[in-house]
């Protein structure tokens, strides 16, 4: 266990237990992938708001971890050989703390693969195309008086959500029976998508009864249902 003093970053956000592993976060569902992942595998962990309204993410102490300035972003003082390890992108963070504990990654080789081109799914397609109808549907874009450009990422939307609709097809998860970084990915953007963006008769969520039944379950897990108000906001 490493001494994590030395990172800016703790001087904004002072670690109470500095032997844990510190989070820089948000509830969104980028966000909350991480922390989900954390309470399912069990590792002890520090959170810390960090905070879009007052610009937490623009600051130099945070942007001294994530030059990107986007949440999540961990400090983990037990990293590879002992040393502190600090990273961003919520998708490497699963990666990472799936080989740091073994838990929710298949243990073999193509098994992980499998779960890593899922990841990069959700990466490169469900998160940004899921925001973008997000900003059309619900926040400025609403007014455009133009609806090609929403028009443009509901086609995508439902192409995806289809994708991932016969993928689930006699699936309990995304790797078949095994819960993994592949569901913590993709589904906290589901959920945002007929919750928060409120797009469900948009989308025509009802159309997609798989992947309606995954979410319904995963939304009731108990590590799902801590880790989507964690950080709390203020």
């Amino acid at each position: 266990m490493s001494d994590v003093s030395s990172y800016p970053i703790t001087a904004k956000w002072p670690p109470a237990h500095p032997d844990r592993l510190q989070l820089y976060s948000l509830p969104t569902p980028n966000g909350i992938k991480v922390s989900i992942m954390l309470e399912e595998i069990g590792l002890p962990y520090e959170p810390h708001l960090v905070n879009f309204a007052t610009n937490d993410q623009l600051s130099p102490e945070f942007l001294s971890l994530n030059p990107n300035n986007k949440i999540p972003a961990i400090l983990d003082p037990d990293g590879p050989d002992g040393n502190p390890i600090a990273l961003w992108e919520s998708g490497a963070i699963l990666v990472y703390l799936a080989q740091k504990t073994g838990q929710l990654i298949p243990e073999t080789a193509s098994g992980q693969f499998e779960a890593l081109q899922w990841l990069m799914f959700q990466m490169g397609g469900i998160g940004p195309m899921f925001g973008q109808l997000g900003f059309f549907h619900k926040f400025a874009g609403k007014d455009y008086e133009d609806k090609r450009p929403r028009d443009r990422y509901l086609a995508e939307t439902r192409r995806l959500l289809g994708v991932l609709n016969t993928r689930l097809e006699g699936r309990e998860w995304v790797l078949g029976d095994q819960y993994s970084i592949a569901d913590i990915a993709i589904f906290p953007w589901i959920r945002s998508l007929v919750g928060f963006y409120e797009a469900s008769e948009l989308v025509g969520f009802s159309d997609f009864k798989n992947v309606q039944r995954v979410l319904d379950v995963f939304v009731a897990r108990p590590a799902v249902i801590r880790g989507v108000d964690i950080p709390k906001r203020v």
